[in-house]
């Protein structure tokens, strides 16, 4: 099949295989999606819940189903004329695998050596697992410690869980190991699965999991577009504020995080910024500027989870670990995209430096060795840089610094309110025709229904600090996460207390201020039980009710322009209706199909999903887009583009934007232009033609989906 039209994300389990995949075929095509986009399918530990710790490359998992499982799933989507994209891991694998045990027995002599990126000292890997004074036990040909075993003896030492693995790892999960895809003969052994079901016509696509982890992230991309032909092929690319995937990436575009951000950003109001802010430090004490907060994280989790790869990169540079901490935690961006033995890019260049400006002068050796020095230098400080931007920004910095919780998305720039209609246009006209686009994900901190709602608060903030101020009076427990707490409560209402507790656990672990995921404190965790038994109990749910109809409408209108916007749009699995819910597990729970509407806004979601999702595969390849504008006193209030043919357009998307200001005012006599022709509304079956008061095209709905009606 050729590229994709659209996606749609399952989340494999082993309650949720390939045989169930293969019975919601028929509503996934009445959908409109054209391929199904599936989580890792190889195999991995077996109680694993997203697959990303794959165990063996050279089996399809047993407990989705198999070879046989995947491939009967594939006949019977293809009978519904829906293709297959999978999720391949060609960063990491889980330690508990064959060859690593192999590695462990017979040290660098073993023939999968040359398959992880392992720190030798004296012969020997360090394995960060001793916790406790319990003595490690010989069992025969075994070393067992708890619940971890190895082969006795071997070519490794074990060391305290907190001193870091003697090999790169997952961020840092020492659990998952790196492996050395940049040797062809390793690319081939991890992906022979993937390829022979490509060859086979099983898959059309392939999303590529944590790039920025491999030594070589172009030259990767290179050999497999040189292996899989022109398999549409999307990466896991964060790129923050104006960074841009690099040219020289042979893949179609990212995942789609850059496009979350930005639709996202659409539906925020900018002068909400300063009265939510002042809010934010008022409750919980924190400071009113976002970046120092980021750079403290950085620096906090350098000390507490990066020791080995600080380390590791002070002998490759010959510099001061300090130095290496300091320009770690100053860098912006999860990769510079320094290749050796090549001119740094100037981009490149500009990054590395203005990191260098905020550091001491300590830091000018170090940036010499990152840019121009040995390729060991350059490839470990790139490959240090993603880890440090995950844990210290999406897993701390996030989780302290929220005044308005919508932004503090993968990617996202919570400090950034709101993003001009005309930015939005710039940046969809320079962008790749093929590119994955999406709204929520797996990984999401909030689902889109949840930004929603929260994004309403920028144009309430008034109205949201008499309800949080209310609320606080009655209930309170920790003044760093009840701010967070109130904003994830209302928004994800009705919420149980269950869910609201573990999505707290986690938000306080992360945050780091209180307790961590190695810092327990059970103390602290029973009270916040406590707290948030309580405040689940107050009517959270009133304030929750008056702004719905707003989320509603920025909830349509950021999933018609997600879906009409260039690139290939994906769909979560659940989120063609509404979906409130928080960071994973949470929204990776269990689902029931076919998805039913049980309110106007699930009816009126499921319409301009299904309805958009259909006008992208008449529409076919890469259209052509074409802002439109508005006239009149409201005219800040809608976006609007044209797809198809520059000179003859075949379909225009409309949203609604700050919905609460213009409620204040009404649309008044402002005016949409439509493209000559005639046009039918695929969501009210209206006709339209010519100049149309935009108070009539959005009057049933808050957006409108407009098909070219040749009559």
């Amino acid at each position: 099949m050729s590229r994709p039209a659209s996606t749609y994300r399952v989340q494999l389990t082993p309650d949720f295989g390939f045989a169930q995949v293969a019975e919601i075929a028929g509503y996934l095509r009445d959908l409109g999606v054209s391929h199904v986009y599936l989580s890792p399918i190889l195999q991995s530990t077996p109680a694993s819940r997203h697959g990303y710790d794959v165990i063996d490359h050279s089996r399809i998992r047993e407990e989705f189903g198999g070879a046989t499982g995947f491939r009967e799933m594939a006949q019977q989507l293809a009978a519904h004329d829906l293709g297959v994209v999978v999720d391949i891991v060609p960063n990491h694998m889980n330690t508990v695998n064959a060859q690593f045990w192999s590695v462990l027995k017979d040290g660098p002599g073993s023939p999968y050596a040359s398959w992880f990126d392992i720190d030798w000292v004296d012969g020997k890997v360090a394995l960060p697992v001793l916790g406790d004074d319990t003595e490690p036990v010989v069992d025969g040909d075994v070393l067992r410690y708890h619940e971890h075993a190895f082969p006795h003896p071997g070519h490794y030492r074990l060391v305290d869980w907190w001193e870091g693995p003697g090999y790169r790892r997952f961020f840092d999960v020492s659990s998952l190991i790196g492996l050395r895809v940049e040797d062809p003969a390793v690319l081939f052994a991890t992906h022979e699965v993937i390829f022979w079901l490509l060859d086979e016509g099983l898959v059309d696509g392939l999303r590529v999991d944590h790039p920025d982890g491999l030594a070589d992230p172009r030259g990767y991309l290179e050999r497999l577009r040189a292996r899989t032909g022109e398999t549409w092929t999307v990466v896991e690319k964060i790129l923050i504020g104006p960074e841009r995937l690099p040219d020289d990436w042979a893949c179609d575009g990212t995942t789609g995080y850059d496009v979350l951000n930005r639709v996202n950003g659409l539906f925020v109001d900018p002068a909400g910024k300063e009265p939510l802010v002042s809010l934010f430090t008022e409750m919980t004490g924190q400071p009113a500027e976002y970046r120092p907060v980021m750079a403290q994280a950085k620096r906090e989790v350098l000390e507490l989870f990066f020791g080995a790869e600080v380390d590791r990169l002070a002998r490759a540079t010959s510099c001061d670990p300090a130095a290496i901490r300091e320009l770690l935690a100053a860098m912006p961006v999860y990769r510079a995209y320094v290749v050796p033995g090549e001119p740094p890019p100037p981009e490149s260049v500009e990054i590395v430096e203005l990191a260098a400006e905020a550091c001491s002068p300590a830091v000018q050796p170090l940036v010499r060795e990152v840019l121009y020095g040995s390729p060991e230098s350059i490839v470990r400080f790139q490959q240090s840089c993603g880890p440090v931007m995950a844990k210290g920004v999406e897993d701390t910095a996030l989780y302290r610094w929220f005044p308005l919780a919508c932004l503090n998305e993968v990617g996202g720039e919570p400090d950034a309110f709101g993003l001009p209609v005309e930015d939005f246009h710039d940046f969809c006209a320079e962008m790749r025709p093929y590119t994955m686009t999406t709204l929520s994900t797996h990984d999401t901190k909030r689902s889109e229904d949840v930004r929603a709602r929260l994004s309403v608060l920028s144009e309430m903030p008034d109205e949201w600090a008499a309800a949080v101020k209310q609320w606080s009076s009655e209930v309170s427990f920790d003044p760093k996460l009840d701010y967070l707490a109130w904003q994830n409560l209302m928004a994800a209402w009705p919420i149980s207390v269950e869910r609201f507790t573990d999505y707290l656990l986690k938000a306080a672990r992360e945050a780091k201020t209180a307790i961590s995921w190695v810092n327990p404190d059970p103390a602290y965790e029973q009270g916040l039980r406590e707290f948030a038994e309580a405040a689940a109990g107050l009517p959270i749910g009133e304030f929750t009710e008056r702004i719905e109809p707003f989320a509603m409408s920025n909830s349509l209108g950021a999933k018609l322009v997600q879906l009409m916007m260039p690139g290939v749009p994906d769909v979560y699995q659940g989120n063609e209706t509404t979906d409130f819910s928080l960071v994973d597990p949470d929204n990776r729970r269990p689902l029931t199909y076919p998805r039913k509407p049980h309110n106007a806004w699930d009816t009126a979601k499921l319409l301009v999903t299904t309805q958009a999702l259909r006008l992208r595969r008449r529409l076919g390849g890469a259209a052509a887009y074409l802002p439109l504008w508005a006239e009149g006193q409201a005219a800040e209030h809608v976006i609007a583009f044209a797809r198809g043919d520059d000179a003859r357009p075949r379909a225009v998307a409309v949203a609604t934007r700050l919905p609460v200001r213009l409620a204040r005012t009404g649309w008044g006599g402002t005016t949409l232009t439509l493209p000559p022709g005639t046009w039918r509304d695929l969501l009210t079956h209206t006709l339209h033609s010519g100049r149309i008061p935009l108070a009539h095209l959005l009057g049933h709905y808050p957006a409108a989906l407009l098909e070219r009606h040749d009559l």
